[in-house]
């Protein structure tokens, strides 16, 4: 019996939507599920660093890892402002801390002050659109839930606005990896950092980059462009990356890879989603086996069920190498930061997947100073402290049904 090309097509067609359809089903059936068991559930109270400041070049960096702490510091400079404000998030909640800080922005342009906000439709599609109707005057870019518009075959128009930034006049900024909402505030281990000094110009710099470069251009929706006084001073110990999808620019990866490559002494990276490529999987391999202590500090139980699942099909060539896994237990852990060799930290937006990587909108803080090292290693310590490590032995030993839909999620790695 002859088989035509016709038919070979019509195979291979099928063959790929089992290989692809399978794990989208499976995925979206466990999404569901997942949804369904936290329904009404809270996180347990969990260890915090209190906000520590440090010196830094001709400024300071305060690290924040308990939300309550860092809306306050954020809200007390939004009422300082006197000229500018410049305010940017993923996720904005329509619930009450969202609304502090919606009225807040309010009673700074009532004051007079020129007020700037970003945030990203798709992210908020949940969010009530009555909350989302800003006062006339305020400035407000909405990034698109369709970014690419007719230009559907640009995948650099894909990307979504995943940075954290407020920046108030030339004075004090913020970044890190905080949305804003009550769930925030309580309930989520993230890190944040307040900047003063020369490394406000850079922050402002990245949101002056980001609105001109997005900013709707058709008639009657034109939003002007926003022109800033450039500064010529460098802050040496502190560097910003910012991942830009419409230039094809994702220095973070590069930042990663470049600090595990040098290190000699430890690694210690805290990400709430662990989906790497296999390059960085690599670095990570090759400086445990080196003598690094490597530690990675993942959620025990993240708000992304699928994401968990994916993650773990690293662990088995990370543990043979020697690296540590630690699981955060009793609440999501949202941080994404790292510390090297005692002198080397970042802190921002990127997770450590494709998404954030090579994908979304990021920005990342990286300093290069002992004492702000040496900060970012207690605050490690304090949350390897509320963590369970996984050994070797309870990993080998976990049931046939997990290694089987660890096998069938294989396919969505490279999508998120």
């Amino acid at each position: 019996m002859k088989v035509g090309p016709s038919s070979v097509m019509r195979l291979l067609r099928r063959l790929l939507a089992i290989f692809f359809g399978v794990p989208v089903l499976l995925a979206v059936a466990m999404s569901l599920v997942d949804a369904y068991r936290r329904r009404g559930k809270k996180s347990k109270p969990f260890p915090v660093t209190p906000p520590k400041s440090t010196p830094v070049g001709g400024g300071s960096l305060t690290t924040y890892t308990f939300g309550d702490d860092l809306y306050e510091d954020m809200l007390d400079a939004i009422a300082q402002a006197r000229k500018q404000i410049f305010f940017e998030t993923y996720i904005w909640k329509g619930d009450e801390v969202g609304q502090r800080f919606k009225t807040a922005l309010a009673d700074a342009l009532a004051r007079g002050v020129e007020v700037y906000c970003i945030y990203d439709r798709f992210a908020n599609l949940v969010v009530a659109p009555r909350f989302l109707r800003f006062p006339k005057g305020m400035k407000v870019l909405k990034y698109p839930v369709y970014p690419a518009g007719w230009r559907f075959f640009d995948l650099s128009r894909y990307g979504r606005d995943h940075r954290k930034i407020l920046v108030v006049d030339d004075d004090v900024a913020f970044v890190g990896g905080y949305n804003i909402g009550s769930p925030y505030a309580t309930e989520w281990r993230d890190t944040h950092v307040r900047i003063t000094g020369p490394g406000v110009w850079d922050l402002r710099r990245a949101f002056a980059d980001f609105w001109n470069l997005n900013r709707r251009r058709r008639l009657r929706t034109s939003q002007r462009p926003l022109l800033i006084d450039a500064s010529s001073v460098w802050e040496p110990k502190l560097r910003f990356h910012r991942n830009v999808p419409r230039l094809w620019m994702f220095p973070i990866r590069s930042m990663y890879l470049e600090a595990i490559n040098r290190a000699s002494k430890n690694i210690w990276l805290t990400t709430a989603y662990f989906l790497p490529d296999q390059d960085l999987v690599d670095a990570l391999k090759d400086a445990a086996r080196r003598g690094v202590d490597v530690r990675i500090l993942v959620p025990l139980k993240s708000n992304h069920v699928v994401a968990d699942w994916l993650s773990r099909g690293y662990f088995s060539q990370l543990l043979d190498a020697g690296v540590r896994i630690l699981r955060y237990r009793d609440a999501m852990v949202h941080a994404k930061t790292a510390t090297v060799d005692g002198s080397w930290s970042t802190v921002g937006t990127a997770n450590i997947d494709r998404l954030s990587l090579t994908g979304n909108y990021e920005i990342n803080l990286e300093v290069i100073d002992e004492a702000v090292a040496a900060q970012m290693e207690e605050i490690f310590v304090r949350d390897e402290s509320n963590s369970l490590e996984l050994t070797r032995a309870e990993w080998e030993a976990r049931d046939v049904h997990r290694k089987f839909t660890e096998l069938v999620l294989t396919p969505l790695r490279p999508l998120l």
